[in-house]
C-alpha cells in the first residue's frame, strides 16, 4: 500500500526520529543510497515558483539515483485547466511519485486519492513538512537532543508554523508563536498540535507579547509577505516592525541561534547582519532540506534497511 507524505500529523515520535537518523546517514554516507531510486522518475509539479524547493529535489533525486521531472504548470494554479484529481491519476500511470508544491491543501488531497504513488507535500498553504523536518534535522546536529529544546517562532502565524508545532510537539519539542495580533497560526492546527505535544510533554502556545519567547534556545522568523500578497509594504513594515528578529532581540530573549527557511527579506523581518553571523543556521537549513527529503524519499519507497 502506497504511503504519502502530507503534513506529518499521523507519525510517531519513534518514526520521526528514525527519519532524521535516517537523513544523517543519508547525508554523512550519500553513496551508500545512490541506487534508491535507480531507474525510478519522480514529477515535480510546482504551482508557486521555488527555488531551495526545486534545486534541493532535484539534485536529491539524482544523488538517489532517479530522475526528477518538473513541471510548473504554466507559472498559474491547477484550478480551471485540469481537474487535480485526473492530473494525479494520470501522472501515475508514467512516475514513481509525485511531489507537489501548490496553493491549496485540498490540490494535494485530490491528488493522493487518485494517484497509485506516493504524493509529497513541497508546500501548500496550510504546511510545509519537507522544511520543518530540515529544520529539525539542524536542530538536533547542534543539540544532539531535541527534547526540551524551545523555539520561538516570530512573525506571521503560517504554513511554517504549523509545521513546526507539529513536528515540535511529536519530538518533545517547546514551540511558541509570537505573532501580531490578527497574524496568529491556525487555531484548528494549533489545537492538534497540542493534543500531539500530550504524549510527548511539549508545550505549544500562541503569544503577542515578543516576551514570551524569553528563554528560547533559538528564534525561527519567515518573511512578512507571502509569494503573492499586494499589500503595500508600508502597512506591513507598521504591524510587523516590532517582529523583526535581530540583535537586539536575540539578548533580550537569550536565544544563542536563529534560523529563516528563507528567501529572507534582509533587515526587513531579520537584521542582515544576524543573517551573515555565527548565530544563523539558515545555510544550514538549506543544505539540509536535500537530506531530509531524500529521507523522506527513502522510506517512501522502503530503503530505510540501508
Amino acid at each position: 500500500m502506497k504511503q504519502d507524505l502530507l503534513t506529518f500529523k499521523e507519525w510517531s515520535k519513534d518514526g520521526l526520529e528514525n527519519l532524521l537518523t535516517l537523513a544523517t546517514k543519508i547525508k554523512q554516507n550519500p553513496a551508500e543510497f545512490s541506487e534508491v531510486l535507480q531507474g525510478k522518475s519522480i514529477v515535480a509539479l510546482f504551482e508557486k515558483p521555488s527555488l531551495r524547493t526545486r534545486v534541493s529535489f532535484d539534485i536529491g533525486i539524482n544523488k538517489l539515483g532517479g530522475h526528477m521531472v518538473y513541471l510548473d504548470s504554466q507559472a498559474g494554479k491547477l484550478a480551471g485547466r485540469e481537474d487535480a484529481k485526473d492530473m494525479g491519476a494520470n501522472l501515475a500511470c508514467w512516475a514513481d511519485a509525485i511531489i507537489a508544491r501548490v496553493y491549496s491543501h485540498s490540490t494535494l488531497q485530490q491528488m493522493s486519492e487518485a494517484a497509485s504513488v506516493p504524493v509529497i507535500n513541497a508546500l501548500c498553504d496550510l504546511y510545509h513538512p519537507c522544511q520543518a523536518l530540515a529544520d529539525f534535522l539542524t536542530l538536533r546536529e547542534i543539540h544532539g537532543e531535541l527534547e526540551g529544546l524551545t523555539l520561538a517562532y516570530v512573525g506571521d502565524g503560517n504554513n511554517v508554523t504549523h509545521s513546526l508545532m507539529i513536528v515540535g510537539a511529536i519530538l518533545g519539542v517547546n514551540v511558541v508563536s509570537v505573532t501580531p495580533p490578527g497574524y496568529e497560526a491556525d487555531s484548528e492546527l494549533v489545537a492538534v498540535a497540542k493534543e500531539l505535544a500530550t504524549n510527548s510533554g511539549a508545550s505549544i502556545s500562541q503569544s503577542n507579547d515578543i516576551g514570551a519567547a524569553k528563554g528560547a534556545n533559538v528564534l525561527y522568523t519567515d518573511t512578512w509577505l507571502s509569494m503573492g500578497d499586494t499589500t503595500p509594504l508600508e502597512q506591513i513594515r507598521k504591524t510587523f516592525d516590532p517582529y523583526m528578529v535581530n540583535e537586539q532581540m536575540m539578548q533580550a530573549t537569550g536565544a544563542k541561534y536563529v534560523m529563516h527557511c528563507q528567501p529572507a527579506h534582509r533587515d526587513l523581518e531579520i537584521s542582515g547582519n544576524l543573517i551573515d553571523s555565527e548565530q544563523s543556521l539558515l545555510l544550514q537549513q538549506a543544505e539540509n532540506r536535500m537530506h531530509g527529503q531524500n529521507a523522506i524519499l527513502t522510506h517512501l519507497f522502503g530503503s530505510d534497511s540501508q
